[in-house]
């Protein structure tokens, strides 16, 4: 596979990886796990397209698509107006999001804005993999760019959960990234006082996930140390957990995707971030090929995708690449009108 090839596989193994893992969960979302066991055994399979999870990420996709790579919270904002119809009268949208699309809409909330006084969810974290991916190999950028956008929906500990999904997206896309470098990254660009919340659930779940070294082990764990007013949604829990998945997958996306699933609680949300983040990591390639079959028309959807953001990726990087020659180019002009310089 040459190193194009490699790039759009890792797009659409991102994208991908957050619809399968969107679909195979929704079955057993707001299930604890000995219910999942008692319903399905261990779920393996999926159908439909997926959730409000895969529903926002495409508009996310159509934001940076208009930006052309370069999305704000004013630019999503104006496009849930331009998809109002998905919003209105829907059941599929929690709360955040509901009442972010009404503030802008009926109160002409100012985009940046919207998010504030929202409770505290997942919807910012689970649709964000698009803000890694256009700035891959790049996790600070991503985080930094993530924050921004997600003050859309969130002002709270939930913006800081999609900064660590986004930077967490754009580490795997490095060549050498390996499930440690991308977990570091999560953490990394998060300030230590404004995002200490989510910096200490991230620590704490990782910690558990290392001590345990087995899923079913950690899943039992996790579960009998939830605190009693933790929501499901809280990304406080849904982003950590997503994140310690890959670490007991060892990176494999199928894997990872699969646990999220039978994890319970906020299931394909879960299994949405795991599979994005490891489907980022190992590309569309690691799936197995039945997964994409099974996807039916949104498999061409997620390649589409795949392929515009691929391109805006690839301009962005090539803006940068220009703007980094006309530096050096000037520092080195500058060295040699130094005295001294010449031959």
């Amino acid at each position: 596979m040459n190193q194009s090839d490699m790039l759009f596989d890792k797009v659409l193994g991102c994208l991908a990886g957050g619809v399968i893992g969107d679909a195979m969960g929704t079955p057993t979302e707001k299930l604890s796990y000995e219910e999942i066991d008692a319903r399905f055994g261990w779920v393996t399979s999926f159908q439909g397209e997926g959730t409000d999870d895969s529903a926002l990420k495409h508009i996310l996709c159509e934001t940076i698509f208009r930006a052309h790579g370069h999305p704000t919270a004013d630019m999503w904002g104006e496009d849930w107006l331009r998809n109002a119809d998905t919003f209105i009268g829907s059941t599929l949208f929690f709360a955040p999001v509901v009442s972010t699309f009404w503030k802008l809409r009926g109160e002409r909330a100012l985009p940046r804005e919207a998010g504030n006084g929202n409770m505290a969810s997942s919807s910012s974290a689970m649709c964000i993999s698009p803000m890694g991916i256009i700035n891959a190999g790049n996790p600070r950028q991503a985080a930094l760019e993530t924050f921004e956008v997600a003050s859309l929906i969130h002002h709270n500990s939930s913006r800081d959960g999609a900064c660590a999904i986004a930077a967490a997206v754009a580490e795997a896309f490095r060549p050498q990234a390996d499930v440690d470098s991308v977990l570091e990254a999560a953490a990394r660009y998060l300030p230590e006082r404004s995002a200490q919340a989510m910096r200490e659930a991230l620590a704490a779940t990782l910690a558990l996930a290392r001590s345990c070294g087995d899923y079913l082990e950690f899943r039992k764990r996790f579960h009998e140390q939830l605190p009693p007013t933790m929501h499901f949604t809280d990304s406080r829990e849904t982003v950590p957990v997503a994140l310690a998945l890959v670490l007991l997958a060892k990176g494999d996306a199928e894997q990872a995707v699969i646990y999220g699933a039978n994890f319970g609680r906020d299931a394909d949300t879960i299994a949405s971030m795991a599979g994005a983040v490891a489907g980022a990591l190992r590309g569309a390639s690691a799936f197995p090929a039945q997964w994409m079959d099974g996807l039916g028309p949104q498999a061409g959807k997620q390649r589409e995708l795949a392929a515009r953001i691929t391109e805006v990726t690839l301009a962005r990087a090539q803006a940068s690449l220009e703007a980094a020659r006309v530096l050096i180019g000037m520092a080195g002009a500058a060295t040699d009108a130094l005295p001294g310089s010449g031959a």
